[in-house]
């Protein structure tokens, strides 16, 4: 028996969602390599990554940032008036060094050394993208970054990201992202590929 594809339409993602978020996102990112250097337990990584997403998205993006959803993926966006209040505060720090335990110092390091390398100008920043693996190849992630590109266009913005995953780059390179910055983060820790994607012009102008 096959199960029905789930929705592609991408919907805005609200607080009540924030647990459906948090366990599609946990799913994504279970063999990304940076948040498998955060989270090295196979055991308790998904149970962590839920909490982190599920924080994340609850004490920061749903706040100040543009997040849409399927029923496969989640993606967070933030629009350049979001971006300076986008940034976790104390206590949504503490909660995340909580999660991570142990792991809390790297991340943190990794952090800071990102933050050296933000891209500078008006621009859109895609934060968070992630689809669920059981909903592979259902268009999930694609119709997500669709949609917010879209915005992007609409005023005219470049969009900037970071992937640790190197089999994720010629998916974004479909969609007009280039590579213009390797990483490589502190302790160890894995290479970042900063992307960028300059303004489409809108259809039929």
């Amino acid at each position: 028996m096959t199960s029905m594809p789930m929705t592609n339409i991408p919907k805005t993602a609200k607080t009540d969602d924030a647990q459906a978020v948090g366990r599609t996102l946990a799913r994504a990112f279970d063999d990304d390599p940076m948040m498998r250097w955060f989270f090295p337990d196979d055991s308790s990584r998904e149970a962590a990554l839920g909490r982190y997403f599920t924080t994340l998205f609850t004490r920061q993006y749903v706040e100040h940032g543009v997040c849409e959803r399927t029923e496969g993926a989640a993606a967070f966006w933030v629009p350049p008036e979001g971006q300076a209040k986008a940034v976790p505060d104390a206590e949504t720090v503490q909660e995340l060094q909580d999660i991570l335990g142990d792991r809390a110092p790297l991340f943190r390091d990794a952090v800071e050394a990102a933050a050296e390398h933000s891209p500078k100008g008006s621009h859109w920043y895609l934060a968070v993208i992630g689809a669920d693996p059981a909903t592979r190849g259902q268009g999930h992630g694609a119709a997500l970054l669709r949609s917010g590109l879209a915005k992007a266009d609409a005023a005219g913005l470049p969009v900037c990201l970071e992937s640790s995953k190197p089999s994720n780059l010629p998916f974004y390179e479909h969609f007009g992202f280039t590579v213009h910055e390797e990483l490589r983060l502190p302790g160890g820790g894995p290479v970042l590929w900063a992307m960028r994607r300059e303004p489409s012009p809108p259809a039929g102008g």
